[in-house]
């Protein structure tokens, strides 16, 4: 049984910047593709961002695209994701994920951690 745990979320201003972690049960580099989802009121959950196993590979969302970096240190069994210059529409729950396949979600999710920006 994985489990994921994320943390760093919280209210942040219009431009600023916040950074999520994501801590594993596992070693990380076990289940290859890790991943972050958001779900903001009202909406569906979706993708945000994924990064291979080693590190090398890294996709977003054209939403997110040049502001949110995703990293890993499989050492440490941790993701990452840095927000920069975030926005109101940023606002949402932020889930960790292990396991996907392009744009789909693995089998294992975190609890979220909740990301508020105010204007």
């Amino acid at each position: 049984q994985v489990q994921l745990v994320e943390s760093g979320g919280g209210l942040v201003q219009d431009g600023g910047s916040l950074r999520l972690s994501c801590a594993a049960s596992i070693r990380t580099s076990t289940y290859y593709t890790m991943g972050w989802f958001r779900q903001a009121p009202g909406k569906e959950r979706e993708f945000v961002a994924r990064i291979n196993w080693s590190g090398e590979i890294t996709y977003y969302a054209d939403s997110v695209k040049g502001r949110f970096t995703i990293s890993r240190d499989n050492a440490k069994n941790t993701v990452y994701l840095q927000m920069n210059s975030v926005k109101p529409e940023d606002t949402a729950v932020y889930y960790c994920n292990a396991g996907l396949v392009d744009m789909i979600p693995g089998r294992y999710w975190g609890q979220g951690t909740q990301v508020t920006v105010s204007s």
